[in-house]
C-alpha cells in the first residue's frame, strides 16, 4: 500500500474548529490590535490631542499591558499568552523606532540599547514560557532593529557587534533547547546582512575595510558552527540533512568570503595556509569528538571529510603545476578508503570529484611538455613523468579499493561496477598516455630523424596493444578482448598504409642521400617484430574462441595470409634492394627487376607453405589461400611480368614455380583421402575450435 503524502496526512488530520479557534483567530486578532493602537495614536497626533513624549509614552504602555495580560495568562492560555507577548514586542519595537526617526527623544546609542534590551527580554520570556515562537519574534525583532534605526551611515563594526551579540544569544539558546528553527533564522539574516554589506561597501570599494571583514567572518563561521552541533552534542542525537547541510553551506560560505578577502591583502600569499587553516580546525574537532563514543559517527566523518576537501584545496591554491596533480591522486585514494571504512556516501561522491579533478589537472601538467625549456627535462627523473606515474599508482590503488564494492551505489545513477569500469580505462588512458608522452619528448629533445622517432613511437604503441590484449585474456571480459582485437587489426592495417611507406623512404633515403644512417631504416623492424606477434596472438585469440573453421576464423586466415605475404613481399625487397643497390643507378629499375622476379618466387614459396600448414592443420581455408595465390602469381608472371624479365631471371622464375607446382600435386595425390575425410567431416560436424572436445 503506497504512503501517505505529508500534506495528505495533514489534511486528513487536520481539526479545523481547532485550527481556527486556538490558531488563526488570535493571531488575526492581536494584528487586528497592533493595527488599531496604531491608528488611534496617528488620529490623536493628527488632533494634536498628544505631544512627542506622550505619543512615545503610550506606545510603551500599550506593549506593557499587553505584556502584562500575556503574563497573567501564561498557564492557563499559553498559545494565546504568547500571541499576545508577540503583539506586545512588536508595539515596543515600532514606538522606539518611531522615537528615534520622527522626534528624536533618543540618540541612536540608546534607541540601539534599547531595542537589544527589549529583544533579551523577549528571549528570556520564550524560555520561561517554553515558546518556540517568542524566540522567533525576538529574533525577526533582533535582526530588524538595525533596519529600524539605521541612519545609512554605514557602521559595519557596531551592526555586526549588534548581530554577534545577537547569535551569542541564540547559540546559549541553542544549548538548552532544540528548536532549529532559530539557528535557520539567525543564519540567513546574518549571511543576508553580511553579504549585503562585503558586497556593496567592500567589493569594489577604494580602502575597505579587509581585516575587519575577515575579523567578523571568522567570528559568524565560529558561531554557528558551535550553534549547529551543540545540541546534538548535549543530547547525543544523530545530526539530520539540514543540519549537515547548514554545516557544509557555513564553512564554504566562509571560505569564499575568506579567500575574496585574502585574495587582496599580500598578492594571496596567505590564501593557502588560510584554506589549510579551515582543515586543521575540522581536524581538531573531528579528534576530539571521536574521543568521544557517543558523538555522532557521522558528524566526526563529514568533518574528516572537510578536514580532506580542504587539504585538497591548499594544494592548488598554495601550490603550483604538478604538485596540485600529485595532492589530487593521494587525496582521492584517502577519500575512499574513508568512505569505505564509515560508510558515508557524501565521502565517497568527494573521492569521485578528486579524480575527475585530478585527470583534469594532469592533463594541464602534460601540456608542459610542449614548453621550451631552458634546461631540458631529465629522462623519466622529471616532474611530469613522475607526476603521471603517481596518478596511476593512484588510479590502480583505487581500482584496487573498488574490487570490495559490490552492490553499493557510489553516485545515485552511478553504480560501483560502472565507477569501476570507468577508472580501469582512465588508468590504461593514464598510464599510455604518461609513456608516449615521455617517450615522444626525448625523441624530440635528442633530435631523432622523424623515421627513427616514428618507427620507436610505433614501437611503443604496438607493444602496449599487446600488453592490453594478453591483459584482458586475463580478466575473462569477453566485450573487452573482443574491443582490443579489433583494435589491433586496426593497428595492423595502419602498419601496412601508413609504416611501410615510411620505411620505404627511409630505405631510399639511406641509398641515395650521402650521410643518411642505415639505423633511420633497420629501426622499422621493432614495430615489424611486435605486429608479427599481434598478427599470431589474434590468430590464437580467434582459434580459442571459435575456431578456425569458423566464418571469423577463415576471415582471419584469409586476412593473416595477405599481412603475411605484404610484410615478406616488402622485406624482400628492403633486403634485396640494400644489398644489391649500386649508386648512381635508378632505384625504380632495380625495384621493377626485383618485383618481377623477386615476388613470382616468394609468393610461390608462400603458396607452398600455406598448403603444407592446410594440409597438415586440415585447413581447407589455407589450401584455397595457397591456390588462390598461386592463380595471382602464375597470373602476374605471364601477364605483366614477363616481358621485362632478364633471361635469368625468367629461368629462375619458371624453374622455381615449376618445381613448386609439382610438390604441391604431388602432395595432393600423397595426401587425396585425408583431404576427403577432412572435407566431409567439416560438411558434418558444425565449426568448432581446434582445441575443442569432439564426438
Amino acid at each position: 500500500m503506497p504512503s501517505e503524502s505529508v500534506f495528505s496526512n495533514f489534511r486528513k488530520n487536520l481539526d479545523w474548529e481547532k485550527f481556527i479557534g486556538e490558531n488563526l483567530i488570535n493571531k488575526l486578532g492581536i494584528a487586528i490590535l497592533v493595527l488599531g493602537i496604531g491608528f488611534f495614536v496617528k488620529y490623536a497626533i493628527d488632533q494634536d490631542w498628544i505631544n512627542e513624549v506622550g505619543r512615545v509614552a503610550i506606545g510603551i504602555l500599550a506593549g506593557g499591558i499587553l505584556l502584562g495580560v500575556a503574563h497573567r495568562l501564561r498557564q492557563e492560555y499559553k498559545a494565546f499568552s504568547s500571541v499576545l507577548v508577540g503583539g506586545g514586542m512588536a508595539v515596543l519595537y515600532f514606538t522606539i523606532a518611531i522615537a528615534f526617526h520622527e522626534y528624536q527623544l533618543f540618540s541612536q546609542t540608546v534607541a540601539f540599547l534599547i531595542m537589544v534590551v527589549i529583544t533579551g527580554f523577549t528571549i528570556l520570556l520564550a524560555v520561561a514560557y517554553d515558546r518556540m515562537e517568542l524566540a522567533v519574534l525576538a529574533l525577526i525583532g533582533g535582526f530588524g532593529s538595525p533596519f529600524m534605526i539605521s541612519t545609512g551611515e554605514g557602521n559595519y563594526i557596531v551592526l555586526f557587534t549588534f548581530v554577534l551579540i545577537l547569535n551569542l544569544g541564540i547559540l546559549v539558546l541553542a544549548y538548552f533547547k532544540n528548536w532549529n528553527l532559530l539557528n535557520i533564522i539567525a543564519y540567513l539574516f546574518t549571511i543576508i546582512l553580511y553579504g549585503g554589506w562585503l558586497t556593496t561597501r567592500v567589493v569594489g570599494e577604494t580602502d575597505p575595510p579587509y581585516i575587519g571583514a575577515l575579523v567578523f567572518a571568522t567570528i559568524f563561521y565560529l558561531v554557528f558552527f558551535l550553534m549547529n552541533i551543540i545540541n546534538n552534542l548535549r543530547a547525543q542525537r544523530r545530526f539530520t540533512a539540514p543540519e549537515i547541510m547548514m554545516l557544509l553551506s557555513n564553512t564554504f560560505l566562509y571560505y569564499s568570503a575568506g579567500m575574496y578577502v585574502l585574495q587582496q591583502v599580500a598578492g594571496g600569499a596567505y590564501q593557502g595556509l588560510f584554506t589549510a587553516a579551515i582543515a586543521m580546525f575540522n581536524f581538531g574537532f573531528a579528534y576530539l569528538l571521536y574521543q568521544n563514543q557517543k558523538a555522532d559517527r557521522n558528524l566526526v566523518y563529514l568533518l574528516i571529510g572537510l578536514v580532506l576537501t580542504f587539504l585538497s584545496l591548499a594544494a592548488p591554491v598554495q601550490l603550483e603545476g604538478n604538485y596540485i596533480t600529485l595532492f589530487w591522486a593521494l587525496e582521492a585514494v584517502l577519500l575512499l578508503w574513508l568512505s569505505q571504512r564509515s560508510g558515508i556516501a557524501l565521502i565517497r561522491v568527494a573521492s569521485v570529484t578528486v579524480v575527475a579533478l585530478m585527470f583534469g589537472s594532469l592533463l594541464m601538467d602534460w601540456a608542459q611538455y610542449n614548453q621550451d625549456y631552458t634546461v631540458p627535462l631529465r629522462v623519466v627523473l622529471n616532474k611530469l613523468f613522475v607526476t603521471g606515474i603517481v596518478a596511476v599508482a593512484a588510479l590502480a590503488a583505487t581500482l584496487w579499493l573498488l574490487r570490495r564494492e559490490q552492490e553499493l551505489v557510489l553516485i545515485r545513477l552511478l553504480p560501483a561496477s560502472d565507477y569501476r569500469a570507468m577508472v580501469g580505462v582512465l588508468l590504461v588512458i593514464c598510464l599510455y598516455l604518461t609513456l608516449l608522452l615521455e617517450l615522444r619528448y626525448q625523441l624530440i629533445r635528442f633530435d631523432q630523424p622523424y623515421s627513427t622517432s616514428t618507427f620507436i613511437l610505433a614501437f611503443y604503441n604496438y607493444l602496449f596493444l599487446v600488453g592490453l590484449l594478453l591483459f584482458s585474456k586475463r580478466l575473462y571480459l569477453q566485450k573487452l578482448t573482443n574491443a582490443i582485437a579489433g583494435l589491433a587489426v586496426l593497428a595492423i592495417v595502419v602498419y601496412l598504409v601508413l609504416l611501410h611507406p615510411t620505411a620505404m623512404l627511409a630505405r631510399d633515403l639511406y641509398l641515395t642521400e650521402p650521410g643518411e644512417k642505415l639505423s633511420s631504416f633497420t629501426w622499422h623492424y621493432l614495430p615489424l617484430l611486435v605486429v608479427v606477434l599481434l598478427l599470431a596472438l589474434l590468430l590464437r585469440l580467434v582459434h580459442l574462441q571459435v575456431g578456425l573453421k569458423s566464418k571469423i576464423g577463415k576471415g582471419a586466415l584469409w586476412f593473416a595470409g595477405f599481412v603475411a605475404v605484404f610484410i615478406l613481399s616488402a622485406e624482400l625487397e628492403h633486403l634485396a634492394l640494400i644489398s644489391g643497390y649500386s649508386p648512381g643507378t635508378s632505384l625504380e629499375a632495380q625495384l621493377s627487376q626485383i618485383r618481377k622476379i623477386g615476388f613470382p618466387i616468394l609468393w610461390g614459396v608462400c603458396s607452398f607453405a600455406f598448403m603444407m600448414i592446410g594440409m597438415s592443420r586440415k585447413l581447407k581455408t589455407l589450401r584455397i589461400i595457397s591456390l588462390s595465390l598461386f592463380f595471382l602469381t602464375l597470373l602476374k608472371l605471364f601477364l605483366f611480368d614477363i616481358r621485362g624479365i632478364s633471361e635469368g631471371g625468367k629461368i629462375a622464375a619458371f624453374i622455381c614455380l615449376g618445381v613448386i607446382l609439382l610438390v604441391v600435386s604431388f602432395m595432393y595425390q600423397k595426401l587425396k583421402v585425408l583431404i576427403l575425410e577432412d572435407d566431409a567431416n567439416s560438411a558434418v560436424l558444425p565449426d568448432t575450435p581446434a582445441d575443442a572436445p569432439q564426438s
